[in-house]
This record gives C-alpha cells, sequence and structure tokens, in this order.
C-alpha cells in the first residue's frame, strides 16, 4: 500500500465501503505480511519509501515466489521480482495475470494502477546505458527497476570506448536525463567518459563480462572505483537492480524540484 493506495483505502473507509473495524485490522497487519512459513514481507514500505519491497528471486522456488506476488498484489502494490528463473514465471502470472516476465533481465513486472485504473505519473529521465550487447542483461534489470520506481527510462546500448563515436553521437541525449546508469565489463571505462560529458549523476555497474584477468568483473569494479570522473559512484558487480533504483530515485527527486 503507497500513499495513492492508503488514500483510495481511506475514502472507501469514508465511503462506508470498508468498515472501520476492518480498516483498523487491516493497517494493524500492514507493517508484518507473514507469508507462509519463509518470508515477513514489509508491507509498509511503499508507504516509508515509495516503492513496495522488490523480491530477490534467487534460489527461491516457484511457489514461494507466487505466494510473495500474491501477496503483493492482495496489498495493491506493484510487484518487481529480480533474478527469477523462468521455471517461476507459472506461478508469478498465476498470481498476477497482467504482469510480464523478461528473460533478458530475469525479471518478473507487474504494475499496479489505481482506483481510476492508471498507473501513477512518471517523474524524471534515466538514461540507461551500456558498452556492448552482452552488457545487455545487466542494463535491462536496471530499466525495469527505475521504470517500477517511477521514472522515465531511455535506452542508449552498444556504445562503448573502443567505438566512441557512437557514444558521442548520443551525448545530446544523455545531458537530457536526470541521473545515468552505466553498465560496462572488460576495462569498465565507460562510466568515466560518460561522466566527462554530462552535468549529472552518473551510477556505474562493473559487469561479469571478459576474459580471464577480468576476473568476473572486478577489474570493472576496480577501474570504476578508481575513475577521475567526480559524479560517477559504483554500484556492485551486476548489480543493475541497485543502480536502477538510486536512479530513478534522483530523477524523481531532480523531477519534484522543478516543478
Amino acid at each position: 500500500m503507497d500513499a495513492r493506495t492508503l488514500k483510495e483505502f481511506l475514502e472507501q473507509v469514508r465511503g462506508g465501503q470498508v468498515s472501520v473495524d476492518e480498516a483498523a485490522r487491516r493497517l494493524a497487519e500492514l507493517p508484518v505480511q507473514h507469508v507462509g512459513d519463509f518470508a515477513t514481507l514489509d508491507g509498509e514500505r511503499a508507504l516509508r519509501q515509495g516503492v513496495p519491497e522488490v523480491v530477490f528471486g534467487e534460489r527461491k522456488r516457484p511457489e514461494q515466489i507466487g505466494a510473495l506476488v500474491e501477496r503483493l498484489v492482495s496489498l495493491r502494490q506493484s510487484v518487481l521480482v529480480t533474478r527469477m528463473s523462468p521455471e517461476a514465471e507459472a506461478a508469478c502470472l498465476a498470481a498476477a495475470p497482467h504482469g510480464r516476465y523478461d528473460p533478458i533481465s530475469r525479471t518478473f513486472t507487474a504494475p499496479h494502477a489505481g482506483a481510476d485504473g492508471k498507473p501513477p505519473p512518471r517523474e524524471g529521465r534515466v538514461a540507461v546505458v551500456c558498452a556492448g550487447t552482452t552488457d545487455i542483461p545487466v542494463a535491462e534489470e536496471a530499466c525495469a527497476t527505475a521504470h517500477l520506481v517511477g521514472a522515465h527510462v531511455e535506452r542508449i546500448y552498444d556504445v562503448g570506448v573502443s567505438g566512441l563515436h557512437r557514444l558521442l553521437r548520443r551525448t545530446a541525449e544523455l545531458r537530457e536525463a536526470d541521473a545515468v546508469v552505466v553498465c560496462a565489463g572488460m576495462e569498465g571505462a565507460l562510466p568515466s567518459v560518460v561522466g566527462g560529458l554530462v552535468a549529472r549523476p552518473v551510477i556505474a555497474v562493473p559487469t561479469s563480462v571478459g576474459y580471464g584477468a577480468s576476473f568476473g568483473g572486478l577489474a570493472a569494479l576496480l577501474s570504476m572505483l578508481n575513475s577521475c570522473a567526480a559524479n560517477v559512484s559504483v554500484v556492485n558487480i551486476d548489480n543493475g537492480f541497485g543502480a536502477g533504483f538510486q536512479a530513478a530515485l534522483i530523477a524523481r527527486g531532480a523531477h519534484k524540484a522543478r516543478s
């Protein structure tokens, strides 16, 4: 239940569609949602942070993921499951038929529409950049996350530093964004270059792409941590989720400051 859904719920109480006793019970149960004997869902996170709890799908059984999705839907919250295997798709769609599984980003998303049938308006713009095609799965996880948090998303793909002219042709789009996510493997140089082109926060995501001495993304991580561009910050290897979340919060804040 986010702020918008809470207002709709209180309108139902005022209109007599929900009794005061029932409303008190549901609000009292909201903070701690027991799901089976395996999970305790944070039901009021959307009220505190503006975004509901996200389900990390890796190592969870399909029926566990399906139960968590079902509970989020019952709370009238949007759903994002990350690192989800295809085997869990059926359980998720049973709980949220309007949802969608993306095998590239390994995410399942099911947006919640308000009483008027419309999703909340998008605020701010995030540009998601990746160096090469093999970085796209991590970039798409960032896109799915930024979209859930509520920002507009612009994709700028396959613009690595080995062909710098490809990136320079997209400079105007980069500068229109409120925040930029940059995913790169190999030597991880792209975030520094992007940081030098824009007056925006750049969130660098090292990816586990490269030959042996890349050490599964460690070389890119260390390179990004040593960036000479002062507007570059770094998340963990392959953490498109964290980068997309932070970038969307920045973008939404920038939009509110302009409004």
